[in-house]
């Protein structure tokens, strides 16, 4: 891979293009010019993809940027901007008000007057309220100038459904570790900073998390320290050579005990979901606390919580499902820390409600069943018949709608292929709601064999 620079945010304003100052700090400093210098979010950029086409084009269209801090939000929506020399109008939705929002239609205004567009993004744009989101509406509509807006959040919860049905909304993805590492050689090139041990720069990518920005400023930061602690020797500082130590006392208590993608990463997860699964609330808050303390993203806590909650709780408790969603949801809303109370809660829950993986063993059983058994002709009386060929030639014919049956049970019909034995894939156990299902499936299987024999 060619050596590029990484996408970062910057709430500044400013104009498309505009290259830093070299005291600037390293972030501004490394912050692409062109497209062609920009590393992750291929998703969108690769060939063919909507913003790449956009680019090519010169053809903008009002967007909304979601994403983490420091995957190129405010970087994209500049390059947007530059492609077709567009008058870039930045407003902070946490210091803007109405008032901001019409000095900038009054821009737009001046600037189509004298034959150029205008893009107006708006950073942190969830934090504008419902009437503020309002008034762009008409002016995105008239074509006035195209709305960029840039958020952490869910724009499904925080974007005005009527501004959000007039923009497209693209996903960023946090950084991998291969584009950090492009990243980081970058600015060991810029600052002339000496080689990090292979641990140290594993803490340090581990450590920023996929934040382009974040890791910057670290390295920025461990390169400053350095120069405090060593020769100003300009041959001296090129010997040195970055190591943990050092990395620890430049970030300090910043510095995740994680190690991400690691053991200990893995570990801890286990830890957690075994505690869950052993119904110790206890000691599943303490390893969610363990987890979140060392930096974990508790975007992926929710997801191994609503994981836990089909896995091992199922349908003894499907509340707990509904709670796990509740939180990873709850979470969107808040974010840290107000967020991982709700994760907490739904920990406690599952480790107390009652479990079983029956619905889990069944799925594994029947697609591994599926895979070996092969494909098997769906019955005539099963299928479809919409049109009046298909009816003359069987399909649906003699198939028993199990509403108009004794309390909705057709007791002895069939629904599995030809030749097929019906399979018991799905055992419930004694515990919690399966309890009742596993009495009620009893109670339906009998009355099955009850209406074959007697056929």
């Amino acid at each position: 891979m060619a050596a590029q620079d990484s996408l970062f945010d910057d709430a500044a304003g400013g104009t498309p293009g505009d290259a830093p100052t070299s005291d600037a700090p390293l972030a501004d400093r490394l912050r692409p010019q062109r497209l062609d210098q920009v590393i992750g979010q291929r998703h969108l950029l690769g060939p063919g993809r909507p913003l790449r086409v956009a680019f090519e084009s010169g053809r903008l269209h009002s967007m909304i940027l979601w994403g983490p801090p420091g995957v190129g939000k405010t970087t994209l929506a500049r390059l947007v901007a530059g492609t077709v020399d567009a008058q870039f109008i930045v407003l902070s939705a946490v210091l803007a008000g109405v008032k901001d929002i019409r000095d900038a239609v009054e821009r737009a205004r001046a600037a189509r007057s004298a034959g150029r567009a205008t893009v107006v993004f708006v950073d942190e744009v969830h934090r504008f309220n419902k009437a503020q989101q309002d008034a762009f509406l008409p002016h995105v509509e008239s074509g006035l100038f195209t709305f960029i807006g840039a958020t952490t959040e869910n724009p499904s919860f925080e974007v005005n459904s009527a501004l959000l049905s007039r923009a497209t909304v693209h996903v960023l993805h946090p950084l991998e570790p291969a584009d950090l590492i492009e990243l980081l050689a970058r600015a060991k090139s810029v600052l002339r900073g000496a080689e990090l041990t292979e641990a140290a720069r594993d803490r340090l990518i581990g450590y920023a998390d996929g934040d382009a920005r974040r890791l910057l400023n670290a390295y920025e930061n461990l390169v400053d320290l350095a120069g405090d602690a060593a020769s100003h020797d300009e041959a001296h500082a090129r010997a040195q050579v970055y190591d943990e130590r050092l990395l620890e006392q430049s970030l300090g208590e910043m510095l995740r005990r994680y190690d991400k993608g690691g053991e200990q990463f893995y570990d801890s997860i286990s830890a957690l979901h075994k505690s869950v699964r052993g119904s110790d609330p206890d000691a599943s808050l303490y390893w969610l606390a363990r987890m979140l303390d060392g930096g974990v993203d508790p975007r992926y806590v929710a997801r191994r919580v609503i994981r836990m909650a089909s896995e091992d709780i199922g349908l003894a408790d499907p509340r707990a499902l509904r709670i796990a969603l509740d939180a990873a949801e709850t979470y969107e809303r808040l974010g840290s820390p107000e967020g991982e109370l709700t994760l907490a809660m739904a920990v406690v829950y599952l480790a107390m409600a009652p479990k079983s993986n029956a619905v889990y063993a069944a799925w594994g059983a029947v697609r591994e069943f599926v895979r070996e058994d092969g494909t098997r002709p769906v019955p005539l009386h099963l299928r479809n018949a919409p049109t009046r060929l298909m009816k003359q030639l069987g399909y649906g014919r003699d198939y028993r709608y199990a509403h108009d049956e004794p309390e909705g049970f057709a007791a002895g019909e069939t629904y599995w292929p030809e030749g097929l034995a019906p399979q018991p894939f799905y055992r419930p156990v004694d515990r919690g709601l399966e309890q009742r299902i596993a009495e009620r499936l009893a109670q339906l299987r009998a009355r099955n064999r009850d209406a074959s024999g007697a056929g």
